[in-house]
């Protein structure tokens, strides 16, 4: 039931909670924008954490006429048709538009764990975060490739169990996980074991069955190599690493095919044979979810005790201010967000 508000399906949950992102970027831009436009984006309840003052500031720049009011998380759903609510920080944001600032780094990771804590605590239905820029986190000291391992490990000490957060790309047409993520592409071959993919594998069945309301999750496993290696005539990994990882997840109960060749997996008739890609690696997955379907399609973080959703592009800091940012991306990163809890409550 994609986009349909808890109040069409007689459940109650609480708001969502948006992280600021990169206060330079365009998040603060989609934001205001989104919750402007909510009714026709048939947006769920939602509030973000961020400095409010960044926001009317941003507000009165791009002409948006956006009313914001200071809210605790439990106070978010009684106000948000009036006014965006708005969680302050307690770190200082500066947000200057079109810029990064090491000196808000502070703010930014505050957004992102306050939003966890409000998850843990029930006073967030699930977490919805605006672009990061991760330079300006690197400069001031965060050790964390990106979004998705620094939410693996607030997650972990959520649950004192080792999480293993897991990337999705959702969108209308495709969902489709790369395998390894945030590294260089002559790391691959290297990063890539029969373990590594047969667990990221059985986290994305374990997950569009909980989230994702579906009951036989069927998975599309890539090769790494063109045409799937070809026999091992172009690289031996699909026999040697993908392959047996394959044959564990049939034994272990997943309905999984491959290795299939990456340049004959994504029209339309291929993609009818199964619910998500796992693919080798990051562009493998991300060109063809972004081009099949650029501003629908979501960043999803399974894998994790709570549910994590995010647009799929950067900060545009070359557009930040100007107004001319789409919130259609975070739009559908809202509206799944909700989707993806209510299924897990309607389980």
């Amino acid at each position: 039931m994609p986009g349909v508000l808890a109040s069409e399906t007689n459940l109650v949950r609480p708001p969502l909670a948006l992280t600021m992102g990169e206060p330079g970027g365009i998040g603060p831009d989609i934001t205001l924008a989104a919750w402007s436009m909510r009714e026709e984006l048939r947006l769920p309840p939602f509030y973000c954490l961020a400095d409010p003052d960044m926001l009317a500031e941003r507000a009165g720049r791009i002409g948006i006429n956006c009313p914001i009011e200071t809210v605790h998380p439990d106070e978010a759903a009684a106000c948000v048709a009036a006014a965006l609510p708005v969680v302050r920080l307690e770190a200082a944001v500066k947000g200057i538009p079109g810029q990064i600032d090491s000196a808000d780094a502070p703010a930014v990771i505050e957004a992102i764990t306050r939003a966890v804590d409000d998850v843990h605590s029930g006073a967030a239905a699930a977490i919805v975060t605006n672009p990061i820029n991760k330079k300006a986190l690197y400069e001031a000291g965060f050790n964390y490739p990106g979004h998705t391992e620094f939410l693996g490990t607030l997650s972990a000490a959520w649950t004192g169990t080792p999480d293993m957060p897991v990337m999705m790309l959702a969108g209308p047409k495709l969902k489709a996980v790369p395998v390894t993520i945030h590294i260089p592409l002559s790391d691959v071959p290297a990063a890539l074991s029969e373990a590594h993919i047969y667990d990221t594998s059985r986290i994305v069945a374990r997950d569009l069955k909980r989230r994702f309301a579906i009951a036989h999750p069927r998975l599309a496993i890539a090769g790494l190599n063109p045409h799937a290696g070809e026999s091992g005539a172009l690289g031996d990994e699909e026999e040697r690493i993908i392959r047996p990882a394959i044959e564990a997840l049939r034994a272990a109960g997943i309905e999984a095919t491959g290795p299939h060749s990456a340049d004959a997996m994504f029209h339309s008739k291929a993609r009818a044979g199964y619910d998500a890609a796992i693919c080798m690696y990051h562009d493998q997955a991300l060109i063809a979810a972004k081009t099949l379907s650029f501003t629908e399609t979501v960043n999803v973080t399974l894998g994790l005790a709570f549910v994590r959703t995010s647009p799929d592009h950067g900060t545009a800091l070359d557009i930040a201010g100007t107004g001319k940012a789409d919130p259609a991306s975070l739009a559908a990163a809202l509206r799944l967000a909700a989707e993806l809890v209510d299924n897990q409550i309607l389980a």
